[in-house]
């Protein structure tokens, strides 16, 4: 016998063994991660396929359609008009549920938050300025509708830095009134409904101004409140 320990005299052979293993399991370990971010890449890219996606676009691809057969046959045709109308109702009923969709099944994803708002405007405007184009819907009220839209659009990205204007029951109630009013006035209606949908359009414009005064009430506290959080803080900071 040498005296020796076997551990020792095996110690050369394990330690090359052991840096190896230890070697293979670094090499696992960051053939896992790069396996695990292509996955999760994947994921995130199919999930832009998602059903609530998939109606967004929908609604934009009807809004070309939309325009084609409001304008055919001069714009006056009452079998155009009504599968223009069909076309609008398509559009706006997937609005109810694709914003729905997303928020229930974790499908919101950054396309749905940049597509869903344009899609929205962009089924309207297009109404509203095909009727005002045919002379059916004064343009001043076209104008009145479209640039409250732009302008709260355009107001929430201004104070997104001191948070965000949550959508209000009046803003849902006045969305649902518009599509109700700009439906029938797509329709040709004639008779007590002509009549109707003007009041409803009435409806319409009024609860489509005192909304965007309120979002304005809304963006001016939560300014305020942010401004006043930040400095708060900075003097928390400086004592």
């Amino acid at each position: 016998m040498t005296g020796v320990p076997a551990s020792a005299a095996g110690g050369p052979s394990q330690a090359g063994a052991s840096a190896a293993a230890g070697a293979s399991g670094t090499d696992s370990g960051a053939k896992a991660a790069r396996s695990g971010k292509i996955v999760a890449a994947a994921v995130n890219e199919a999930s832009l396929w998602n059903i609530a996606n998939l109606l967004t676009m929908l609604r934009l691809l009807l809004v070309p359609g939309f325009v084609a057969l409001m304008l055919a046959d001069g714009g006056y045709d009452p079998a155009w008009r009504a599968f223009a109308w069909a076309a609008f109702a398509v559009a706006m009923i997937t609005d109810l549920f694709d914003g729905h969709l997303a928020r229930t099944y974790n499908l919101v994803t950054d396309f749905g938050k940049i597509a869903d708002p344009i899609a929205d405007k962009a089924i309207m405007g297009a109404a509203l300025i095909c009727l005002s184009a045919l002379g059916d819907l004064p343009w001043w009220v076209t104008g009145v509708i479209l640039g409250r839209e732009l302008g709260i659009t355009l107001l929430r990205f201004v104070v997104i830095r001191y948070g965000v204007i949550p959508a209000s029951r009046g803003g849902k109630l006045k969305t649902l009134i518009q599509g109700i009013a700009v439906g029938m006035y797509i329709l040709a209606l004639t008779g007590w409904l002509a009549t109707a949908r003007f009041w409803v359009m009435a409806v319409a414009v009024a609860l489509t101004v005192a909304t965007g005064l309120d979002y304005v009430r809304q963006a001016i506290v939560l300014r305020r409140q942010g401004i006043a959080e930040r400095e708060a803080a900075l003097e928390e900071t400086e004592a």
